[in-house]
């Protein structure tokens, strides 16, 4: 089975075993996470356009929606876009989101570059998804055209992979 899938007519994302790019981006005006903060767990790393767009918001919700099934395999998950993080607290005061926004704002898409999610002509993230190993390292990546929800079902078979799926663990 491939560890990254690519859409015709899209860049190719990164590749399995390479090292994740290492990143700190705000989550608030005044708190930022780093991917080096969660290592010792997978991580799932949502990049998406817009917030309030359709798409998007469809992609957030099924995730939201199905967070019990990360929270099983142990997985930590974050959505990365390039709307400042006062866009993003617009954004959750209307949906429930259990996970963090991520604002790749400043220096605008250095992150999605990093992941080889950016589109150059729109200046936003492009769809993509990453899995990235305790380690640190990219075990399953995938890029899909902007007008589609990629879905789960790769993220949780490249988690299911890693061998950390405890179907007994209650989500918190």
């Amino acid at each position: 089975m491939e560890s990254s899938t690519r859409s015709p007519g899209l860049a190719a994302p990164l590749p399995q075993g390479l090292a994740a790019p290492q990143f700190t981006l705000p989550v608030s005006p005044r708190l930022t996470t780093s991917l080096g903060d969660w290592l010792g767990a997978p991580v799932v790393l949502v990049f998406y356009a817009a917030d309030f767009s359709p798409v998007c918001s469809d992609e957030l919700l099924e995730l939201n929606a199905l967070m019990p099934m990360f929270t099983r395999r142990g997985a930590r998950v974050f959505a990365i876009s390039v709307d400042s993080v006062w866009s993003h607290l617009a954004y959750a005061r209307q949906r429930p989101l259990t996970f963090p926004l991520l604002s790749d704002f400043h220096p605008k898409g250095a992150v999605a570059k990093a992941y080889n999610a950016w589109c150059e002509s729109d200046g936003t993230a492009e769809r993509a998804l990453y899995v990235i190993d305790a380690e640190g390292r990219i075990a399953w990546s995938h890029r899909s055209p902007i007008n589609v929800n990629p879905g789960i079902d790769g993220v949780l078979d490249a988690l299911d992979r890693l061998g950390r799926y405890d179907p007994h663990l209650e989500a918190t």
